[in-house]
């Protein structure tokens, strides 16, 4: 694969179904079932989604039980799915933005403090905060090879 974090993070995440999958488990939705119910997505696509999900350590398995029925895994968020949060934020501020329907956005995603909407910020290492794109650049990381 090319030198390119983003490209390897899309290989990842760029598939249609993953940020609904995502999307779910964020909410609190961790069974197979559930999942598939609420978001309508195929089995075996799902399967599939999940399947990839672990191998990449964003999520992992917890096995549970209810009574009288066969041992199954739910899924959580490991440490690297958790960082995701904010990127789903920033993809569903966008949506808001620009594709919810006239009433507007069916979700928000609130601060539980204050119940104020979140807004994604971008912030530098020197703490400058709210960031417009044209005030930043793409320059070499320390990983970064002449091609």
């Amino acid at each position: 694969m090319e030198n390119c974090t983003i490209a390897r993070a899309m290989a990842i995440l760029g598939e249609r179904w993953t940020f609904v999958v995502l999307r779910d488990i964020f909410a609190g939705i961790r069974r197979f079932d559930d999942m598939r119910q609420r978001s309508g997505i195929p089995r075996q696509v799902l399967a599939n989604r999940l399947a990839m999900l672990v191998d990449n350590g964003v999520l992992r398995r917890v096995p549970y039980r209810e009574p009288g029925a066969r041992p199954r895994d739910e899924y959580r968020l490991t440490d690297k799915g958790f960082d995701l949060y904010p990127v789903l934020a920033a993809v569903a501020e966008w949506g808001n933005r620009y594709l919810a329907d006239p009433e507007g956005p069916p979700v928000a995603i609130v601060h539980r403090e204050c119940g104020q909407e979140v807004q994604s910020v971008m912030r530098c290492a020197s703490g400058h905060d709210a960031l417009k794109p044209r005030e930043v650049a793409s320059a070499p990381g320390k990983g970064a090879r002449r091609r």
